[in-house]
């Protein structure tokens, strides 16, 4: 398992992790045509000696495979929304902790730099809601002044983000990671005075939008005809993917953390065992219980932060039960078989989904999700260049057209939004008209696992709720996934596939 270790700030704990991608310029010849690549006489087509995707701040490497995705507890609520179903989900990672408020104030503390002066309504949009902390008949005004900014909660998860927030949250965190990966590599100077239009994104550097101030080791341009040097792209292996909300089968997945069910995981020497001996209830395992089981000085303790019942929320002085009266350090409790903290209790998260009853039903089996709004890649203008950045820095986007859709045989449906695709909806008999007899639209996002204010009910990872997506509230959270390119396992990153005769194949077996 790969990991790498979150810490205060997203732009300095966790840069050991993006180490430098090589560059070569012996890597081979094309098997299509013969030419050399790298090789400025033939043309100058670059191909880098790509050792693998490297682990990016904060996260942990979860390996995916097939399961059973639904409910493992009983059906208490009779809504009957999460049957079980077998699907596949692919490799990815995800952070090892909820984003605390360090990680959000840093998130707020850039856009005031870099846009306050000029588009504070920018600043503003992001804030969270900290009033989400007032309840009637209780005195909790401290926590609405303080929770988000006070040192003493830094490392207590932010709450009061709605789902939006969330998604904006993780596009910046893309960008600050993809710029950082290029300083320490250098390609790009630090540059603190971005602001408005001049700011670092990753689509815009990569469309050669952003120059910035170029570094001394910047890449060097093999084209005959090019500029001398350009810019890092996607081809060249250094930049990570997009930092993004989980979905639902993704999140449920790592939660269960199975592969602490597995009687011989695969290993650099051994093939490991297609098998699961049994199924979680909660994340920390196949039991049943809610404390700590093993005789030593930590039996008895609670596994997670919740609401043990009616009026307890952490024990008994001298004796506290979770040792958290609201939220807990995102650190705390034992992690999962991933290494995933608080995936039952502390704060229930948002994911990617939206939310339907009928998400079992008819779903597709690999990587299921529900909530994909196409956009084409990026706007182009006349000329076919990529158009200008916005005066935030954007490049500016669109939405498929109905020409685009209909080029595309396999494309399902005729829009590109697909929220309520399939969902079981009729126009005639208004099956989900939104504020008349049902609160589920297009905008109900689906947030999982179970909060400080929960009972242990819902840290069960199959149990699903859903909320509007411009809605937050003082029990949920967030945190941040990553895709994993190429091969599936953390074992061997460049050869996915089961590879016979390769000496190096860790299906290779001494005779």
């Amino acid at each position: 398992m790969k990991r790498s270790l979150i810490g205060v700030s997203l732009l300095c704990i966790g840069a050991a992790t993006l180490l430098s991608s090589c560059q070569s310029n012996n890597v081979g010849v094309s098997n299509a045509t013969g030419w050399d690549y790298n090789d400025p006489r033939l043309g100058g087509f670059d191909v880098p000696n790509y050792p693998g995707q490297q682990t990016g701040p904060g996260l942990t490497f979860v390996e995916g495979g097939r399961f059973t995705m639904g409910q493992t507890e009983e059906d208490l609520t009779m809504e009957r929304n999460n049957q079980p179903r077998t699907v596949s989900v692919s490799s990815f990672y995800m952070d090892e902790t909820e984003v605390a408020n360090v990680h959000y104030r840093e998130y707020l503390y850039w856009l005031s730099r870099s846009y306050g002066a000029d588009y504070p309504a920018v600043v503003v949009k992001a804030l969270p809601d900290t009033t989400v902390w007032r309840r009637s008949l209780s005195y909790n005004e401290p926590l609405v002044k303080i929770y988000l900014r006070h040192a003493s909660y830094g490392q207590y998860p932010v709450v009061g983000v709605n789902w939006y927030q969330a998604n904006e949250f993780c596009k910046w965190r893309s960008d600050r990671v993809n710029e950082y990966i290029l300083i320490k590599n250098g390609f790009l100077k630090r540059n603190p005075n971005q602001v408005n239009e001049e700011v670092f994104t990753t689509e815009g550097y990569s469309a050669g939008q952003y120059l910035g101030n170029p570094g001394r080791g910047q890449k060097r341009d093999l084209d005959p005809n090019g500029a001398g040097k350009r810019n890092i792209t996607m081809s060249d292996g250094y930049l990570l993917p997009e930092y993004r909300l989980p979905t639902e089968a993704e999140w449920e997945y790592a939660a269960l953390g199975l592969i602490g069910n597995n009687p011989e995981p695969a290993t650099k020497r051994r093939r490991g065992e297609e098998v699961i001996t049994d199924r979680n209830i909660y994340p920390w395992g196949n039991a049943t219980d809610i404390r700590y089981g093993l005789r030593n000085s930590y039996q008895g303790e609670f596994l997670a932060n919740f609401r043990r019942g009616k009026g307890d929320m952490m024990g008994v002085a001298g004796g506290l039960n979770d040792n958290a009266d609201i939220t807990a350090p995102v650190r705390s409790y034992q992690p999962n078989a991933y290494g995933l903290y608080n995936m039952a209790g502390n704060v229930s998260e948002w994911v990617f989904d939206t939310y339907r009853p009928n998400s079992s039903e008819d779903v597709n089996d690999f990587n299921p999700a529900r909530g994909n709004v196409y956009d084409a890649q990026a706007r182009v203008a006349e000329d076919f260049s990529v158009e200008e950045r916005d005066s935030l820095g954007n490049i500016p986007r669109r939405g498929m057209t109905a020409e685009e859709l209909t080029a595309r045989e396999q494309f399902d449906g005729n829009s590109p939004d697909l929220r309520d695709y399939m969902d079981g909806d009729s126009a005639s008999l208004y099956t989900y008209n939104y504020g008349n007899n049902t609160l589920i639209s297009n905008e109900a996002k689906v947030y999982k696992g179970a909060s400080w204010n929960d009972r242990a009910y819902w840290m069960s990872p199959g149990t699903r709720r859903f909320m509007q997506g411009r809605q937050s509230s003082a029990m949920i959270g967030f945190r941040c996934a990553v895709n994993r390119m190429g091969s599936p396992d953390g074992v061997n990153s460049n050869r996915p596939g089961n590879s016979f005769g390769r000496p190096s194949s860790r299906n290779t077996r001494r005779r």
